[in-house]
């Protein structure tokens, strides 16, 4: 894993071309160590922005963990706590807001021919989900961080040991 300091772009030239450059504390890997590392759907969703199906098997997991932390599953940063977990009943992982505000970025998504706003991963720029505002849950932000629980990892807060670069057990 290398750090790049560059803006999120695509080479031509055949050896870089599957080489993804991220903004500001990036990490820099090619599609074939991606997919080393993450499962084929950790990869559909983080690397490729896809969806998991609502109400899976992952979202009954998330409802059922207590206190703790979730980081990204591509890189290991923090991204959300249980603080700011709610239930909003829509089949997916919710926050009203991420634990570490500079650890996630949003963009504006057309993928469905409308605006969306996409969460990612400040990282790695993985796929996480999207923030939706204005539903009227109350919470302290009316905000709704609808995450794909599939590329979260969660630690539960008595297994938190924040190394350098607060990643879960020391991880880098």
């Amino acid at each position: 894993m290398a750090v790049f300091s560059g803006l999120l772009a695509l080479d031509s030239s055949p050896k870089s071309s599957q080489v993804e450059k991220i903004r500001k504390t990036g990490v820099e890997r090619t599609k074939e160590e991606w997919k080393k590392i993450l499962s084929p759907e950790q990869y559909r969703i983080l690397r490729e922005a896809g969806t998991e199906r609502a109400n899976g098997k992952v979202y009954l997991e998330f409802k059922n963990q207590g206190a703790g932390t979730y980081y990204c599953a591509g890189c290991n940063l923090e991204l959300f706590s249980s603080k700011e977990k709610f239930d909003s009943h829509c089949g997916w992982p919710s926050f009203y807001d991420p634990s570490k505000a500079k650890n996630v970025k949003t963009k504006v998504d057309y993928h469905l021919g409308y605006p969306r706003t996409e969460v990612v991963c400040a990282s790695c720029g993985g796929h996480l989900g999207h923030v939706f505002t204005g539903e009227g849950f109350d919470t302290p932000t009316d905000k709704r961080y609808c995450i794909n629980g599939t590329v979260l990892k969660f630690v539960p807060l008595t297994d938190v040991k924040i190394g350098k670069g607060n990643s879960p057990k020391g991880e880098k």
